[in-house]
């Protein structure tokens, strides 16, 4: 047996590392040095100092790449990373994979299918938030013996004086004293067809007969007696409905939806979205409805708006010019509501409908898109591609303005056929 200093060799050494056929056991193995660097000169060096027990010195690196020239491969890692060529990361060396590129189509998808859900969700949360806010109390299958329907589609918009809900303070701010009850401050009918929109005003004070009638509380029917009186006056009788079976039974016209707004509603709608303007055209001073408007375009706020609509003692025309007023105003209204500045403002939009859906009125067959409809048709009535108008007036009769009966009866046959109105009002 050789001892280990005289066993080592030159032939030894080819072998150490893979193992040897010879009965001697191979010692265990010592890492070798890593010598990092350009490979040393030629020539013999210092040799390593002996190890204990006889270790052999550890051959030199010659290509100081740790391994000799005879390519013995010793395994050592000279620093890379294992499975990496070169010392790069997974993926990343010469010939490797890199990290898969964004599926964008996929991600495009998936942002479009999020965000038109959550449209969808939004319109239809909203939606039924609205619908549950109209205020539904006129019931039209009461009014008796109606018109036969024509073309088109007839709103009856009625802006009423009631104060129901109103504080003290606001009914001096808004000049609306504190009468008891609801009376009409101005009626409109609004046709919608396929031939343009017409506004008509009927004044307060027309003259009309009260039919016969079936009370909407009671539900007893009322004979008619021939009696005439003032136009407002059937609303203050009883209400919605006899309104709605009077203005049939005086224009032969079939009213299809009611809408009413009162004092503080109109108000409110007015400044949830952001005033109106308007072109004032003469210096308006009324105590009465509280105006107090310099002539010239400007906006009008709530209480402004209220009292510039409700003003007649101040104008030459008094009701008729009003009414022209008044629909100058709800037209500049809807026009407004309607601007993109409102509709794509959740600020401002969500304010603007629920200020106006909790201060109307409307009857039971009232969808919103039959209230949208409405609201466009007066935009377009401002936009020049409508009529306004007043009923045509032939005179007086105690006090009352008096209809034009050729006129109105040409204008009705006019608005059941859906034809262009060529009827002028005063």
């Amino acid at each position: 047996m050789n001892d280990w200093s005289e066993g080592w060799s030159g032939d030894n050494r080819g072998r150490y590392g893979r193992g040897s056929g010879s009965a001697q056991p191979e010692s265990a193995r010592v890492m070798r040095q890593v010598r990092r660097g350009a490979a040393p000169p030629p020539g013999p060096g210092p040799s390593a100092p002996p190890y204990g027990g006889g270790v052999p010195q550890q051959p030199s690196y010659v290509d100081g790449q740790g391994h000799g020239g005879d390519g013995y491969d010793s395994g050592y890692n000279t620093g890379q990373v294992y499975g990496s060529p070169g010392g790069h990361g997974p993926g990343q060396g010469r010939g490797g994979a890199g990290r898969p590129a964004p599926d964008w189509r996929r991600r495009i998808k998936w942002t479009a299918i999020t965000v038109v859900t959550a449209l969808v969700v939004t319109t239809v949360g909203t939606y039924f938030w609205a619908d549950s806010k109209l205020n539904r109390e006129v019931d039209l299958s009461k009014v008796i013996e109606r018109p036969e329907a024509g073309e088109g589609t007839n709103y009856l918009i009625v802006g009423s004086d009631s104060r129901e809900g109103m504080t003290d303070d606001q009914k001096k701010d808004l000049h609306t004293g504190s009468a008891e009850g609801k009376r009409t401050d101005s009626m409109m009918i609004l046709h919608t067809g396929d031939n343009g929109s017409t506004l008509i005003s009927l004044p307060r004070d027309s003259d009309v007969e009260i039919p016969s009638f079936v009370g909407s509380d009671s539900g007893k029917t009322y004979p008619g007696t021939g009696r005439h009186t003032k136009l407002n006056a059937a609303y203050a009788e009883d209400g919605p409905e006899l309104l709605v079976r009077t203005v049939e039974h005086n224009t032969g016209l079939r009213l299809d939806h009611y809408v009413e707004i009162g004092f503080a509603g109109f108000a409110n709608i007015v400044d949830a979205v952001g005033g109106v303007e308007m072109d004032i055209p003469q210096d308006i001073k009324d105590k009465k409805s509280g105006a107090d408007l310099k002539k010239g375009k400007q906006t009008l706020n709530g209480e402004e708006a209220l009292a510039f609509v409700r003003t007649r003692y101040a104008l030459a025309g008094s009701d008729l010019d009003r009414t022209k007023n008044q629909q100058k105003f709800l037209s500049a209204l809807a026009s407004q509501v309607a601007t993109p500045s409102t509709v794509l403002n959740p600020f401002k939009l969500y304010p603007t409908m629920g200020a106006g859906l909790d201060s109307l009125i409307v009857d039971k067959d009232m969808g919103l898109f039959d209230l949208a409809s409405m609201f466009w048709a007066m935009k377009s009535v401002s936009g020049g591609e409508g009529t306004s108008m007043n009923m045509p007036i032939s005179g007086s009769v105690g006090g009352n303005l008096k209809w034009d009966d050729a006129k109105v009866k040409q204008l009705v046959q006019e608005l059941k056929n859906d034809e262009k109105v060529t009827v002028s009002g005063n």
